[in-house]
Protein backbone atom coordinates (compact mmCIF):
# COMPACT_ATOMS: atom_id res chain seq x y z
CA UNK A 1 0.00 0.00 0.00
CA UNK A 2 1.52 3.05 -0.70
CA UNK A 3 1.67 5.35 2.04
CA UNK A 4 -0.05 8.80 1.35
CA UNK A 5 1.71 12.49 0.68
CA UNK A 6 2.00 14.57 3.53
CA UNK A 7 1.98 17.28 0.95
CA UNK A 8 -1.52 16.21 -0.54
CA UNK A 9 -3.72 19.31 0.26
CA UNK A 10 -1.49 22.17 0.02
CA UNK A 11 -1.19 24.28 -2.47
CA UNK A 12 2.50 25.42 -2.44
CA UNK A 13 4.81 22.52 -4.14
CA UNK A 14 6.82 20.43 -1.74
CA UNK A 15 9.94 21.69 -2.93
CA UNK A 16 9.27 25.54 -1.69
CA UNK A 17 8.24 23.66 2.01
CA UNK A 18 11.22 21.80 2.30
CA UNK A 19 13.30 24.82 1.14
CA UNK A 20 11.61 27.38 3.92
CA UNK A 21 11.69 24.57 6.55
CA UNK A 22 15.32 23.98 5.80
CA UNK A 23 16.22 28.01 5.86
CA UNK A 24 14.26 28.64 9.35
CA UNK A 25 15.79 25.64 11.06
CA UNK A 26 19.20 25.02 9.72
CA UNK A 27 20.28 29.14 10.12
CA UNK A 28 20.04 31.69 12.40
CA UNK A 29 17.16 33.57 10.70
CA UNK A 30 13.85 35.15 11.58
CA UNK A 31 10.51 33.78 10.57
CA UNK A 32 10.46 37.40 8.25
CA UNK A 33 14.22 36.91 7.23
CA UNK A 34 13.15 33.71 5.71
CA UNK A 35 10.00 35.16 4.11
CA UNK A 36 12.21 38.34 2.61
CA UNK A 37 14.75 35.72 1.41
CA UNK A 38 12.05 33.74 -0.38
CA UNK A 39 10.52 37.25 -1.71
CA UNK A 40 13.70 37.71 -3.30
CA UNK A 41 13.58 34.59 -5.25
CA UNK A 42 9.78 35.37 -6.59
CA UNK A 43 8.38 33.16 -3.65
CA UNK A 44 5.61 35.16 -2.43
CA UNK A 45 4.78 33.72 1.39
CA UNK A 46 4.15 35.24 4.36
CA UNK A 47 6.09 34.47 7.73
CA UNK A 48 2.95 32.75 9.02
CA UNK A 49 3.35 30.30 6.47
CA UNK A 50 6.65 29.33 7.26
CA UNK A 51 5.70 29.06 11.26
CA UNK A 52 2.70 26.50 10.10
CA UNK A 53 5.62 24.44 7.84
CA UNK A 54 8.21 24.10 10.16
CA UNK A 55 5.42 23.55 13.22
CA UNK A 56 3.83 20.65 10.58
CA UNK A 57 6.34 19.23 9.15
CA UNK A 58 9.52 19.75 10.39
CA UNK A 59 8.93 16.85 13.04
CA UNK A 60 8.39 14.97 9.70
CA UNK A 61 11.37 15.48 8.41
CA UNK A 62 13.37 15.27 11.94
CA UNK A 63 11.63 12.04 12.67
CA UNK A 64 12.89 10.17 9.17
CA UNK A 65 17.03 11.80 9.39
CA UNK A 66 16.50 9.93 12.91
CA UNK A 67 15.31 7.00 11.75
CA UNK A 68 18.04 6.17 8.83
CA UNK A 69 20.38 7.13 11.10
CA UNK A 70 19.29 5.12 13.96
CA UNK A 71 19.25 2.13 11.88
CA UNK A 72 22.81 2.64 10.89
CA UNK A 73 24.03 3.28 14.40
CA UNK A 74 22.53 0.78 15.45
CA UNK A 75 24.55 -2.07 13.23
CA UNK A 76 27.88 -0.16 13.76
CA UNK A 77 30.03 0.16 17.09
CA UNK A 78 29.01 2.73 19.63
CA UNK A 79 32.33 3.80 20.95
CA UNK A 80 31.90 6.66 22.46
CA UNK A 81 29.19 9.42 23.97
CA UNK A 82 29.68 12.94 25.05
CA UNK A 83 27.02 13.88 27.27
CA UNK A 84 26.64 17.76 28.92
CA UNK A 85 23.59 20.41 30.00
CA UNK A 86 23.19 23.88 29.39
CA UNK A 87 20.63 25.83 31.27
CA UNK A 88 17.75 27.53 28.94
CA UNK A 89 15.53 30.28 30.02
CA UNK A 90 11.66 30.01 29.61
CA UNK A 91 9.49 32.96 30.45
CA UNK A 92 12.43 33.68 32.99
CA UNK A 93 12.52 30.27 34.43
CA UNK A 94 15.44 28.06 34.32
CA UNK A 95 15.68 25.12 32.79
CA UNK A 96 17.92 22.82 31.79
CA UNK A 97 18.96 21.31 28.48
CA UNK A 98 20.88 18.05 28.22
CA UNK A 99 22.39 16.49 25.11
CA UNK A 100 24.34 13.35 23.98
CA UNK A 101 26.99 13.50 20.97
CA UNK A 102 29.05 10.65 20.01
CA UNK A 103 32.49 10.33 18.72
CA UNK A 104 32.47 12.02 15.72
CA UNK A 105 30.09 15.15 16.55
CA UNK A 106 26.36 14.46 15.80
CA UNK A 107 23.88 14.87 18.44
CA UNK A 108 22.41 11.54 19.46
CA UNK A 109 19.85 13.18 21.75
CA UNK A 110 18.67 16.51 23.39
CA UNK A 111 15.99 16.65 26.58
CA UNK A 112 14.92 19.03 28.21
CA UNK A 113 13.85 18.78 31.85
CA UNK A 114 13.02 21.33 34.98
CA UNK A 115 16.22 20.00 36.93
CA UNK A 116 19.50 18.34 36.55
CA UNK A 117 19.18 16.15 39.00
CA UNK A 118 19.49 11.78 39.15
CA UNK A 119 16.08 11.25 37.95
CA UNK A 120 16.36 13.49 35.06
CA UNK A 121 20.01 12.50 33.95
CA UNK A 122 18.33 8.99 34.44
CA UNK A 123 15.51 9.11 32.09
CA UNK A 124 17.53 11.11 29.49
CA UNK A 125 19.63 8.02 29.78
CA UNK A 126 17.12 5.31 29.61
CA UNK A 127 15.39 7.41 25.70
CA UNK A 128 19.00 7.91 24.68
CA UNK A 129 19.65 4.29 24.94
CA UNK A 130 16.70 2.79 23.85
CA UNK A 131 17.31 3.89 21.00
CA UNK A 132 21.00 3.81 19.92
CA UNK A 133 21.80 1.18 21.89
CA UNK A 134 24.63 1.25 24.59
CA UNK A 135 27.87 3.00 23.91
CA UNK A 136 31.78 1.06 25.32
CA UNK A 137 32.39 4.77 27.70
CA UNK A 138 30.92 7.65 28.28
CA UNK A 139 32.24 11.15 28.77
CA UNK A 140 30.80 13.77 31.34
CA UNK A 141 31.67 16.31 33.85
CA UNK A 142 31.46 16.15 37.02
CA UNK A 143 28.16 16.46 37.70
CA UNK A 144 27.40 14.04 40.50
CA UNK A 145 23.64 13.46 38.45
CA UNK A 146 25.31 11.46 35.96
CA UNK A 147 27.14 9.30 38.27
CA UNK A 148 24.20 8.16 40.31
CA UNK A 149 22.09 7.78 36.78
CA UNK A 150 24.66 5.60 35.50
CA UNK A 151 25.23 3.59 38.57
CA UNK A 152 21.35 3.16 38.81
CA UNK A 153 21.43 1.23 35.16
CA UNK A 154 24.80 -0.53 35.70
CA UNK A 155 26.80 1.42 33.68
CA UNK A 156 28.97 3.09 36.35
CA UNK A 157 32.32 1.60 34.28
CA UNK A 158 31.09 3.33 31.15
CA UNK A 159 31.74 6.81 32.70
CA UNK A 160 34.97 8.91 31.79
CA UNK A 161 35.68 12.34 33.33
CA UNK A 162 38.68 15.01 32.49
CA UNK A 163 39.57 18.04 31.50
CA UNK A 164 38.62 18.83 28.34
CA UNK A 165 37.07 15.34 27.07
CA UNK A 166 33.86 16.91 27.04
CA UNK A 167 34.91 19.55 25.00
CA UNK A 168 32.87 18.11 21.92
CA UNK A 169 29.64 18.08 24.04
CA UNK A 170 29.72 21.69 24.97
CA UNK A 171 30.76 22.79 21.26
CA UNK A 172 27.50 20.87 20.44
CA UNK A 173 25.74 23.77 22.05
CA UNK A 174 27.17 26.85 20.10
CA UNK A 175 24.77 25.84 16.84
CA UNK A 176 21.54 26.09 19.41
CA UNK A 177 22.77 28.86 20.86
CA UNK A 178 22.91 30.99 18.14
CA UNK A 179 19.32 29.85 16.99
CA UNK A 180 18.32 30.76 20.31
CA UNK A 181 19.04 34.61 19.89
CA UNK A 182 17.45 34.59 16.89
CA UNK A 183 14.11 33.37 17.86
CA UNK A 184 14.56 35.54 21.19
CA UNK A 185 14.34 32.46 23.62
CA UNK A 186 11.77 30.41 23.68
CA UNK A 187 8.38 30.70 25.77
CA UNK A 188 6.75 27.15 26.67
CA UNK A 189 8.66 24.14 27.83
CA UNK A 190 6.74 22.12 24.79
CA UNK A 191 8.15 24.49 21.95
CA UNK A 192 11.89 24.21 23.16
CA UNK A 193 11.74 21.00 23.05
CA UNK A 194 10.17 20.13 19.62
CA UNK A 195 12.57 22.65 18.20
CA UNK A 196 16.03 21.05 19.44
CA UNK A 197 14.43 17.94 18.11
CA UNK A 198 14.31 18.97 14.81
CA UNK A 199 16.94 21.42 14.83
CA UNK A 200 19.54 18.60 16.00
CA UNK A 201 18.64 16.02 13.43
CA UNK A 202 18.67 18.96 10.68
CA UNK A 203 22.01 20.51 11.35
CA UNK A 204 23.52 16.75 12.16
CA UNK A 205 22.22 15.98 8.63
CA UNK A 206 23.95 19.27 6.68
CA UNK A 207 26.96 19.19 9.33
CA UNK A 208 29.78 17.63 6.81
CA UNK A 209 32.84 19.08 8.99
CA UNK A 210 34.60 20.53 6.12
CA UNK A 211 37.57 21.00 7.42
CA UNK A 212 38.23 16.89 7.35
CA UNK A 213 37.77 16.44 3.65
CA UNK A 214 39.29 17.90 0.54
CA UNK A 215 37.33 20.72 -1.70
CA UNK A 216 36.14 18.10 -4.02
CA UNK A 217 34.66 15.49 -1.25
CA UNK A 218 33.27 18.28 0.80
CA UNK A 219 30.90 19.46 -2.70
CA UNK A 220 29.99 15.40 -3.25
CA UNK A 221 28.94 15.39 0.36
CA UNK A 222 27.20 18.81 0.48
CA UNK A 223 25.39 17.60 -3.05
CA UNK A 224 24.80 14.42 -1.31
CA UNK A 225 22.74 15.68 1.96
CA UNK A 226 21.16 18.14 -0.43
CA UNK A 227 19.78 15.45 -2.64
CA UNK A 228 18.59 13.22 0.69
CA UNK A 229 16.68 16.26 1.91
CA UNK A 230 14.54 16.70 -1.52
CA UNK A 231 13.66 13.67 -1.11
CA UNK A 232 12.61 13.26 2.38
CA UNK A 233 8.62 12.67 3.04
CA UNK A 234 8.48 11.85 -0.64
CA UNK A 235 5.71 8.83 0.00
Amino acid sequence: MTKESPFKYFRTSPEIIRLAVMMYVRFPLSLRNVEDLLHERGIEISHESVRFWWNRFGPMFASEIRARRAERLRSGPQWRWHLDEVFVKINGERHYLWRAVDHEGEVLESFVTKTRDRKSALKFLKKTMRRYGRPEAIVTDLLRSYGAALKAIGAANLQQTGRWLNNRAENSHLPFRRRERAMLRFRRTRSLQKFVAVHASIFNHFNSERSFYSRANFKKIRAAALAEWRGLCAG
